[in-house]
């Protein structure tokens, strides 16, 4: 009984609290850190990052997570989620960066503000009112949360327009219109916050506290206040806007403890049994930690643990990335600017580092991926053992069995990679794409663009979006999950692709390879007429009248003269000619 009464209440999702589940939760989250006029700010995309994880772990349907966004792309990115918040439950919306009041009208300020006159926030600045609209039409709960109580960087250099227009540090005090609706400060109106170092105590209080089951987000936010004071020494306290009706209001859902089993079917294991199953549907490590409070010990403790590690190990692998594409879009930002060799050498720096940390947790996210595969395999063991205990007393197994693994699979362990050097994942991956038949090309250590451009035909033909840019361990086990040829073989004018190979095209008899690569029937040509030649040799008459060159005189034997003047030839001894009557010779 002292099992069933702590037994951890995830049935409630299948009872009480399965519409909240139902509900559809959506967010924007964005951090602009690398702003073009002003100094640029260290923790904004570190905030924002953490905020997408935390979101993301907690179950939220849509987590659209922004950062370094110039004006125009503000308002696409607002423009945008108005579309995604339309038909949900619940809309957040987070904001790490610059923000100034002017005439008590609160801006956020993208990074491509210049804000030489104070009336050109109107234009270059996105009001806090146009927020609080694209949230509205959610139905239970709009959250605005701005991380953006800092001193207004254009204070010294901005131009009044008006004298009397007042811009003051910090964000102003608001009072939404719209019920059921929350605005959170980092920090009390008029004040301004702490950047920290890594993240802000703000959003490091909030992704502490926002994603725990059950918690009313007033409470959560009295949490919140209380450890900001704590590590800023009071002096900044987040200050909410807004009012909630009296039911509680959460960001994840409650969970209420399962009725009480009858003293028949109080097996801890049973019942640790059924508690993890639904925690895993739940997925989210507040979730798991409460399991592990209330089952110490275990072989479904020892899963849980695994479980919950596998969720943090993922959140610091997000984390990592997204601080990783952060550092090499400013070392890019440097070098198209002409910055300083020295600021371009420490981004250089700073972004090889971040990558650096971004590979390692990615394999830490696959050695706690290997932990749970291999807790899996204990209990699929247990349960197994189970089973055949079962049969050999004739007795029915306890729990379904259908979802068991079965013995001789459950037998084999699961195969776990050793873990990869951060230096070897290009060449790994150049030679799996290799292997699918997307990478023509040479296999070195280098991610240069020919590599690129083979992942991106891998993902053409894969129907796959994996990151092209950087070579890294989800893309090389992507790739190894794929058997036999992913990209087609291309071949030259006249070969054909049989199987791995290109093999000649032969055609039959009287067929030849054409332009598309077929046989097709080679045309015979016909002979061509004739061509008439001109007859350039003279008639008989012609030839007759034409004058003959005088024969020269022989001696001796007879020789056979013609003559226009004789109008024919005749006969005369050698070395004579006839006279032009023709009647006589002539000879000399």
């Amino acid at each position: 009984m002292r099992i069933q009464t702590a037994i951890f209440g995830i049935a409630a999702l299948a009872i009480s609290c399965a519409p909240a589940f139902a509900d559809k939760r959506v967010a924007l989250i964005i951090g602009n850190s690398a702003y073009q006029n002003v100094t640029a700010l260290p923790n904004p995309t570190n905030d924002a990052a953490a905020m997408t994880a935390t979101l993301k772990s907690a179950g939220f349907d849509v987590v659209d997570s922004r950062r370094d966004l110039k004006a125009n792309e503000m308002r696409r990115a607002l423009r945008d989620f108005s579309d995604t918040a339309r038909d949900a439950d619940v809309a957040v919306v987070y904001y790490a960066g610059h923000g100034i009041e002017i005439d008590g009208v609160n801006y956020l300020i993208p990074v491509d503000a210049s804000l030489e006159r104070d009336i050109d926030a109107f234009d270059e600045a996105i009001p806090l009112d146009r927020i609080l609209t694209v949230m509205e039409p959610a139905k239970q709960l709009r959250l605005a949360i701005l991380d953006a109580c800092r001193d207004n960087p254009f204070n010294k250099t901005m131009k009044r327009t008006i004298g009397g227009r007042a811009v003051t540090r910090g964000l102003a005090k608001v009072e939404p219109t719209s019920p059921n609706t929350l605005i959170a400060f980092a920090a009390k109106a008029g004040s301004t916050a702490s950047d920290g170092d890594k993240n802000s105590p703000f959003t490091a209080a909030l992704v502490k506290y926002l994603p725990r089951p059950g918690l009313d987000l007033r409470k959560a936010f009295g949490f919140v206040r209380d450890d900001v004071l704590k590590v800023t020494n009071n002096r900044q306290e987040p200050f909410v806007y807004g009012s909630l009706g009296g039911n509680d209001v959460t960001l994840v859902p409650a969970v209420t403890p399962a009725p009480a089993a009858s003293s028949a079917s109080s097996d801890q294991n049973a019942a640790a049994r059924r508690d993890y199953e639904l925690a895993e549907r739940v997925g989210t490590k507040a979730v798991w930690d409460y399991f592990i409070t209330t089952y110490p010990t275990g072989l479904y403790t020892e899963l849980a643990k695994a479980q919950r590690d596998k969720l943090a190990a993922e959140a610091a692998r997000l984390a990592a990335t997204e601080k990783a594409k952060a550092a090499q879009e400013e070392q890019t930002r440097l070098a198209v600017e002409g910055a300083k060799a020295a600021a371009q050498a420490k981004a250089a720096a700073d972004a090889k580092a971040a990558e650096q940390a971004r590979v390692a947790a990615e394999l830490a996210k696959k050695a706690e991926e290997a932990k749970v595969a291999e807790a899996e395999r204990a209990k699929a063991e247990a349960q197994a053992k189970a089973v055949e205990e079962a049969k050999a007393k004739d007795q029915k197994p306890v729990g379904p069995v259908a979802a068991l693994t079965p013995p001789d699979q459950a037998a084999q362990p699961p195969k776990t990679d050793a873990p990869i050097a951060v230096g070897e994942i290009p060449k790994l991956l150049l030679t799996e794409l290799r292997r699918v038949g997307c990478n023509t090309g040479a296999i070195s250590d280098s991610w240069n663009p020919a590599a690129q451009k083979a992942m991106e035909l891998f993902n053409k033909n894969a129907g796959m979006k994996l990151d092209v840019k950087v070579a890294s361990v989800d893309s090389l086990d992507a790739v190894k999950s794929k058997q036999g040829r992913i990209c087609p073989l291309i071949c030259e004018r006249g070969y054909k692709a049989d199987g791995d190979r290109c093999s000649k095209i032969v055609c039959k008899a009287g067929y030849e390879v054409g332009n598309d690569n077929t046989c097709e029937k080679i045309e015979v040509k016909k002979p061509a007429p004739p061509v008439a030649k001109r007859d350039d040799t003279p008639k008989r008459e012609d030839a007759q009248k034409a004058p003959k060159a005088a024969a020269k005189p022989a001696t001796g034997g007879m020789q056979t003269i013609c003559s226009f003047e004789i109008q024919g030839c005749r006969q005369v001894n050698k070395g004579c000619r006839a006279s032009a009557s023709g009647t006589e010779e002539i000879c000399n």
